[in-house]
């Protein structure tokens, strides 16, 4: 009776204990059931960053003028007082000519102009000489009338005729003599045009730079007959060709996808490879045509070139910025879903893991991240790839995923690489 007691107080203690563990091991097991029907998401999170498309172009150092020197006349070749290479100034006497008929012109001129003055003074005796001899004989008509009048009869009508006539004719000399000043003045100023005209031409033989640069080329020597730059005459020769270089021009082609982003006072980065040298370039102008053959524009910065420490046909790759933004919103270009309507949408994670598809505005857009303007806040976790697979309220398992905040997107219209040429040509 007491074993059967007894039996019965252990079969009462086990039974609730394993009905317990019973119970314990279904509920894990629906929990991991339910844990492994939650599908997995791989999430970025929203950030604050700057997105930059930039496109490199390579392009090449320009003169800011070239010149080729001819002389005014024609003539011999006297001496040429410089070489290729060689710096010159505004106004430095580059060579001079020997033009002897020119000369002889010159002073045949100077001849005439004296000559004109020795007239000049002439005409200026005769009138000093016309004029004395009027104020006497005036004087004297002017006593004989005034004689006749105080005594009629005093003195006969034909003497004081004879002396009226005499005054009036002394008058007309004064005025011949005038005149005959005014001719040789005439003649004076013709003849010292001519001689201007004479000794600017002769000028003409002593060459001079019209400007500041550098000899880039030489035609002539020393004794060869230069013919003068008067003429359209193609076939005749500069004597000199000269590059202004201080300053020079970086013409860069920029394509024609790209032009509507030019704009005068846009700032580039340049770098010079061969020299080692790096600045900041500004677009300063663009022809605002394309090229039919490479569709390209032209666009030129000036580069201050002082010291000559880059030479003209050099090499620059450059870095324009195209468009930029800084300090918005950025997320993975795979976030973006187009949804039927063509609306971009984005599948954000809420704090407990549900899905909530979002309409958002795209800014600024990348190869990686696109600018989000309105729709997304920092921090809010999207989807990145697969978004059909969730739905609207679905709860998700997020995987996150490190991305980048900003991205520099390069457009390449090309770029010169010396040493990879130094190395093809070695090649």
């Amino acid at each position: 009776m007491r074993r059967h007691t007894s039996f019965i107080l252990v079969a009462g203690t086990v039974f609730p204990v394993l009905a317990s563990l019973v119970a314990c091991h279904s509920s894990g097991s629906r929990t991991r059931a339910e844990a492994a029907t939650i599908p997995s998401a791989q999430v970025a999170t929203a950030q604050r960053g700057d997105i930059s498309q930039v496109l490199t172009l390579a392009g090449q150092f320009q003169p800011y003028q070239v010149v080729d020197v001819h002389p005014k006349v024609s003539g011999y070749m006297a001496h040429i007082n410089v070489d290729i290479g060689d710096i010159v100034h505004r106004g430095e006497t580059l060579a001079v000519l020997e033009v002897p008929e020119l000369k002889a012109q010159l002073e045949q001129t100077q001849f005439e102009v004296q000559q004109s003055q020795q007239e000049i003074k002439r005409a200026e005796h005769e009138i000093n000489q016309a004029e004395a001899q009027h104020a006497a004989l005036h004087a004297e008509s002017a006593r004989l009338e005034e004689a006749a009048k105080a005594q009629p009869g005093l003195i006969a009508q034909q003497e004081l005729d004879d002396a009226l006539a005499k005054d009036l004719s002394s008058e007309a000399q004064v005025d011949a003599a005038k005149a005959a000043m005014a001719a040789a003045q005439e003649h004076a100023g013709a003849a010292r045009s001519d001689n201007e005209r004479v000794e600017a031409l002769h000028n003409y033989t002593n060459v001079t730079a019209p400007l500041d640069g550098v000899v880039i080329w030489r035609y002539a020597d020393t004794g060869a007959l230069i013919q003068g730059g008067t003429n359209s005459n193609d076939q005749d020769l500069p004597i000199v060709r000269i590059s202004q270089s201080d300053i020079l021009r970086l013409r860069v082609p920029v394509p024609e996808d790209d032009i509507r982003h030019i704009h005068v006072g846009d700032l580039l980065q340049v770098r010079v490879d061969a020299i080692n040298r790096s600045f900041t370039g500004k677009i300063v102008r663009f022809t605002r045509d394309v090229n039919f053959e490479t569709r390209t524009m032209e666009t030129e910065v000036d580069v201050d070139n002082k010291n000559l420490s880059i030479d003209p046909g050099m090499y620059a790759n450059t870095a324009l910025h195209l468009d930029q933004v800084k300090n918005v919103v950025t997320i993975p270009v795979e976030a973006l879903v187009l949804n039927a309507h063509g609306q971009q949408t984005v599948y954000v994670l809420g704090s407990n893991n549900h899905v909530h598809i979002r309409n958002v505005e795209i800014g600024l857009e990348g190869s990686k991240l696109a600018e989000i303007k309105n729709g997304i806040n920092p921090g809010d976790r999207v989807i990145v790839g697969g978004q059909e697979k969730y739905q609207d309220g679905e709860e998700v398992s997020p995987l996150l995923i490190s991305t980048p905040a900003s991205e520099t997107v390069q457009q390449t219209g090309g770029m010169i690489d010396m040493k990879a040429e130094a190395n093809g040509g070695d090649q």
